[in-house]
Parts: structure tokens; sequence; C-alpha cells
């Protein structure tokens, strides 16, 4: 069995992070270890939680897996909190990437023209550092802007060459694999289309996905994405399989939320959504 490690926060209540990317990435038949960064009462999207910093607790916790001589088929990042636990990343890099090993980062620092909170233009480009270290890279239009310090350009207002300047930038600073979300070029505003552009350092292959784009939005829908992302290259799905799976995944979760009133404002019942993943991961052969 293939095992994986996922570095990111652990909110006890709220669908992200590892409580996403730890029951999607098993429904692959993958073992998933865990690297929490952080433990949160609950998301940050609600008025109230508290806060538990585990940057101290990166450098045991890898120390020990050394001892044991654990290694990984893949290692994913997500949210990260502080310049220190993003060189941390940079160690943890060094210290487990074997010859096969795959490194996916999620820049998790922004969305809709604006970072999150606590963090700076400056973190974005020690993010961008650091993806520069990674296999695959899924930022969404506006932490590549960031990243890539371009002006970001609202959904519908630019065409296919602003979407280009941040491809051809992001391989420029080194990155291998890179998989841009939320594309939605002026052409689409009216067929309701939003999707994926990526490219390939290595062949040299850009390609897209576009898929339809739902009215509702939900927290914690990027981490449902890589997470499945990274399942599926791991299970050795091509790259545009990858994310087009992923991507579809996220819009069959968001259509489950949906079928109820009296869905949870917080995140996206991608549970009852999972039995869609597992059909597509193992089409059932006749």
């Amino acid at each position: 069995m293939k095992r994986i490690v996922t570095i990111q926060d652990i909110s006890c209540v709220g669908k992200c992070s590892l409580t996403v990317a730890l029951p999607i990435i098993s429904v692959f038949g993958i073992e998933t270890a865990i690297l929490p960064t952080a433990v949160l009462s609950n998301h940050t999207a609600f008025s109230n939680f508290t806060f538990t910093d585990l940057t101290k607790d990166i450098l045991p916790i890898s120390a020990a897996w050394k001892k044991e001589g654990f290694t990984f088929d893949a290692i994913y990042t997500g949210y990260l909190g502080s310049f220190e636990q993003i060189d941390l990343m940079k160690q943890f890099f060094t210290d487990f990437t074997g010859p096969h090993t795959l490194k996916l980062v999620d820049p998790c620092m922004a969305d809709n023209g604006n970072l999150y909170k606590g963090f700076t233009v400056e973190f974005a480009h020690a993010m961008a550092d650091l993806c520069a270290s990674a296999d695959v890279v899924v930022p969404n239009v506006t932490e590549a802007a960031f990243m890539l310090d371009i002006p970001y350009k609202a959904p519908f207002t630019y065409d296919e060459s602003y979407i280009q300047e941040m491809i051809e930038g992001l391989v420029q600073r080194g990155i291998k694999r890179v998989v841009l979300k939320g594309v939605e070029y002026a052409s689409t505003k009216h067929e309701h289309k939003i999707g994926i552009v990526s490219y390939d350092s290595k062949t040299k292959q850009q390609e897209s996905y576009f898929h339809e784009k739902l009215d509702k939005s939900f927290h914690g829908t990027g981490d449902i994405f890589a997470s499945t992302c990274l399942g599926a290259l791991v299970r050795g799905f091509t790259l545009k399989e990858a994310y087009s799976l992923a991507a579809d995944f996220v819009v069959e979760s968001i259509r489950a939320t949906l079928k109820t009133d009296a869905y949870n404002w917080y995140g996206v019942d991608f549970e009852t959504a999972l039995p869609y993943l597992v059909n597509r991961i193992f089409p059932t052969t006749l």
C-alpha cells in the first residue's frame, strides 16, 4: 500500500484541511499519515475559535520518523501559518524525498483578490520559494498573482494572455507542474464556466479543463480539490485526469450539499458524494 503524508492544520469542527484530506485520500486506497501544523477548535470562518500552534512539534515528529525509517510516496502541504513553517517544509522535503516521492503544494493563502488574514506579500514570496521545491503546485488565480507580483484581475475581466503570463511566470520560478485553478475568461462569462489550466515543464504540454460553475460557494473546497488531485496522482492518473476528477468531485460535493435546505454553511457535504468518487476511481467492469 502506498503511503503519503499531508502537512496542514486540523479544525476540530469545520470541513477543511486535515479533516477533508484524511478521508478523501484514504478513499483512494492510500495510507494517509498526518503532520498537524496547528489545532483549531473550528475553522476561522466562525466568529470564535481557539488556535494552538504546533510549529515546535514538527521537528521532533520528523526526527522520530527518520529514526523509524518511514518513507512516503507523496508529501502534500496545505495551509501553513508562518515563515518558520515554510522553512520547516523545505527541510522536510529534503529529509523525506526519495527517488519517486511526489511533492504537492497547495499555497492556501489567498482568494478573491485578497490574502487571508495575517498573511503578507512577503509571505507570498516565501510560499513561491517553497512551490519551486515541489513537483505539482495547485494555486488559484489570486495566489498566483501574489506569488508573481502581478495585478489581480477579477473573474471574467481577462483573456487567455493573462493566464498565460501567470503560467509562464510560475514555470520561470522553477515550478515543475502548474495546476492553476479558478480560471474564468471573459469569453466564458455567459457560459457559466470555470476551469483549470495546467502546464508540465517536462513535457512542455499545456492543457485545460472547464466545467459548470455553480452559484453557491463553500469554505474548504480548495482542500477537497487538492486532496483529490493528490490521491489521483499517487494512484497513477495523468495530471489532467487528476485535476479533472478533483474539479468534478468538488462540483458533485456542492450539488450533494444543496440537495437539502438544512445544509451547513461551514462546509460541503463531501461525505455523501464519496460513492461518486469511489466509482470514478474504481469503475465497475462488466
